[in-house]
């Protein structure tokens, strides 16, 4: 689809048929149900049970579904229990990802909760001689209107029963002007038991029973598992098993602390190869790889028309990989026994996972139950894949039930990285400044590697002696490649790399963090080059009214003035502001931020000292959960942007530990000021990834705002910056 083109949604009030984007047409790549008990229960005591095939990954989901189907069935937001991402019970809705929870998931449970509401009235109508017109709903009690004696409650028509229905898609949904639950900062149902340090995270988890286990692991995915010294370990009390498949190597104890001394001690011999290239040649490297070309965009002649423009502007903007880093590394349970198997996992697709665990163990996928608990971390394809296949393997092996623990450096050195990548753009302007034409290219991996089959999960890749197997298919790069501005010609080519030095899958917004960094920063280069200032310059090619609203609104929170002519040097602190813009994949959720910066020039450390961020995602469901929401993307996006970069040689990964792979401290975190637009009779677009794409060109142009030096690869470390202010580039 083309910039500034939007998808046709239905998803407003009256509408009877799903939107384009529910849970019900697209379901984030799961099948679908159309049965009502799949999705809605009512219980005996009077709750409600909603079912979602989607999962909490530290978004607040739980609580923002619960309020969507508490709205629709006219009920106290209390009353809703939901379960979430259980392969015995719940829908199989794909991946919890894309920032699609509520634009799908929520979709689909307010089709199904207006469907059970549409039912309950037409039993309420018979049992109570009285129209549906004449019928009200007060708190899950259905009254005659003018009669309240004569009522009759969700429970006593349905308590424990099943609808034995479909969804119909005919029933009448609730118009935002009457929403009371909706839009509201319902606090978060997840956070008590985590402030108060109860049972909340798998890592916390226990079964009766269970065994511990540690892998011993190569020194990198190219080494080789040479010999084994089992004796090495003898005098480690509570050792079950050592299992060794291939170059997969388990100690499996009764206590955590043996199966971690027993890692420690074991005597593993492996042999090692250069397999990396150098560090310093990555992106040339990356530039020389085979490439399959996807033209996302092409308005033709866009090469003719910036050579014949008054001034030809071109640069390179550098995206190095990042790992998930996540607060707690990967866990999972798992019990495998000869005929059923349990797998408890914090990954974000139960029912995927579940497809590749029964490869990998040999066992139907009607025999094997996933059941997500929620990890510490994630947003995107950490370890959480691979350490539950870990468990389970090690799990079938004794019999009996295990808990996998990663180690902090099994999670730097084995998850899946987000992709490095290269983007270059070049542009041409007239004679008065304005744009003639916009080329765009980018090189990348793909950004989805989740495993689809067995072969793809590291402990496959372990026992089997084998490489991690190419891609199925290239996915990711494209997202937000294609600018919302209404440049005259526009050509966008992603250039699709079959292979990548370091192993790289799903991060937070996919490849629309690094596209827009290039993107935004690239507009503010042309808007400098043209005399312009930034915020007018953008302005001049958005016809967007969203779009105006978000930078019009940020730039008025922030207090924007007219940028001068950006600072050159200075022995001083120097101080910048930067602006950035972004329609999450063009067609969704708008975003407008606004960095300000001080940049010492001695140290060339960069602080942020504040973020406005303007914010339209549509209807707001729970404006303090999506402001919750917003603060974690700017969090982490800066920290990215500021610190994070996996380092490595040509014979393993270096980045290992937060010493080697720092990341922004409490004591580092900017004020962020946020403005949110709502728009009610607008369908909920997702918050989970929006706001994290603007951050790094908003700072990077805040630097140029201070300094006069352009910074176009990430991270903007000390070095770098002072690297940069010694050239003096720009």
């Amino acid at each position: 689809m083309m910039a500034g083109q939007s998808k046709q949604s239905n998803q407003g009030e009256g509408q009877n048929q799903p939107a384009a984007s529910s849970g019900r047409l697209e379901s984030a790549f799961g099948p679908l149900t159309n049965q009502l008990d799949d999705w809605i229960r009512i219980e005996t005591d009077g709750t409600i049970t909603a079912f979602s095939g989607k999962v909490e990954l530290g978004q607040g989901v739980r609580t923002a579904l619960a309020q969507i189907v508490a709205e629709e069935l006219d009920v106290p937001f209390e009353r809703v229990h939901m379960i979430m991402g259980d392969t015995s019970l719940t829908p199989d809705e794909g991946y919890t990802a894309g920032s699609m929870t509520i634009m799908s998931s929520g979709e689909a449970l307010r089709q199904a909760a207006a469907e059970a509401k549409k039912v309950m009235l037409e039993m309420a109508s018979d049992h109570l001689d009285a129209t549906i017109v004449e019928l009200i709903i007060n708190d899950g009690v259905i009254l005659v209107q003018g009669r309240p004696e004569r009522s009759i409650s969700y429970t006593e028509l349905m308590g424990g029963k099943p609808f034995n229905c479909e969804v119909s898609y005919t029933a009448p949904l609730k118009a935002p002007r009457d929403y009371r639950v909706v839009g509201t900062s319902v606090p978060r149902v997840d956070i008590p038991s985590k402030f108060t340090g109860q049972q909340s995270f798998i890592q916390d988890m226990q079964l009766p029973g269970m065994l511990h286990a540690r892998l011993v692991r190569p020194p990198s995915s190219a080494a080789q598992l040479v010999s084994i010294d089992e004796s090495s370990i003898k005098d480690v009390p509570g050792i079950v098993k050592i299992v060794q498949k291939g170059n997969f190597v388990g100690v499996i104890t009764e206590r955590e602390e043996q199966s971690v001394l027993a890692a420690q001690r074991l005597k593993v011999e492996w042999s090692e190869k250069p397999f990396l290239p150098p560090m310093a040649e990555l992106y040339s490297h990356l530039r020389s790889l085979p490439t399959e070309d996807t033209v996302v965009r092409d308005d033709g002649d866009v090469e003719q028309v910036i050579a014949h423009s008054a001034r030809q502007i071109r640069a390179e903007y550098h995206q190095p990989y990042h790992a998930h880093a996540s607060i707690g590394p990967s866990c999972a349970l798992a019990d495998v026994q000869p005929e059923q198997a349990t797998v408890w996992s914090s990954a974000a697709g139960p029912y995927p996972l579940r497809s590749v665990l029964a490869q990998l163990i040999g066992m139907p996928e009607d025999k094997l139950r996933v059941i997500h608990v929620e990890g510490a971390g994630s947003y995107g394809q950490n370890g959480s894949d691979d350490a539950a296949a870990d468990a389970a393997v090690l799990s079938q092996a004794v019999g009996r039930p295990v808990r996998l623990q990663w180690t902090r450096q099994d999670e730097f050195v084995w998850e899946p990285k987000a992709p490095s990548m290269v983007m270059e753009v070049s542009a041409g302007l007239d004679d008065q400044g304005n744009v003639t034409a916009w080329d765009y290219h980018v090189w990348s991996p793909s950004h989805v590697a989740r495993a689809r089959f067995a072969a793809q999960l590291v402990a496959a890749q372990l026992i089997n002696r084998q490489p991690f197997p190419a891609g199925r298919f290239s996915f990711g790069a494209e997202r937000n490649a294609p600018t919302n501005y209404t440049f005259p010609k526009q050509r966008v080519t992603v250039h699709y790399l079959a292979t990548t030095p370091l192993r790289s899958s799903a991060f937070r917004s996919l490849g629309g963090a690094e596209n827009t960094f290039a993107n935004e920063s690239f507009v503010d280069e042309l808007a400098i080059a043209a005399g312009a200032d930034p915020l007018e310059f953008r302005l001049r090619y958005l016809d967007d009214p969203r779009a105006l609203d978000v930078l019009h609104a940020a730039a008025e929170k922030a207090g924007w003035e007219r940028r001068p002519t950006p600072k050159k040097g200075g022995t001083t602190a120097l101080e910048g502001r930067g602006l950035a813009f972004a329609r999450y994949e063009n067609e969704e959720a708008l975003v407008a931020c606004i960095a300000e910066v001080q940049v010492d020039p001695e140290s060339g450390l960069v602080s942020a000292k504040r973020v406005v961020v303007a914010h339209d995602c549509g209807l707001i469901i729970n404006p303090d959960g999506l402001k919750n929401q917003i603060e974690g993307n700017i969090i982490q996006s800066l920290s990215r942007v500021l610190k994070e970069e996996v380092k490595f040689d040509e014979y393993r990964i270096q980045s290992v530990d937060w010493d080697t792979y720092p990341i922004l401290k409490f004591s580092e975190v900017p004020e962020v000021e946020i403005v949110l637009i709502n728009r009610p009779d607008e369908p909920a677009l997702g918050a989970g990834e929006p706001s994290m794409v603007t951050t790094s060109a908003a700072v990077a142009n805040a630097i140029f705002d201070a300094t006069g030096v352009r910074l176009r690869q990430i991270p903007f470390t000390p070095e770098r910056v002072r690297a940069a202010l010694s050239s003096g580039q720009g």
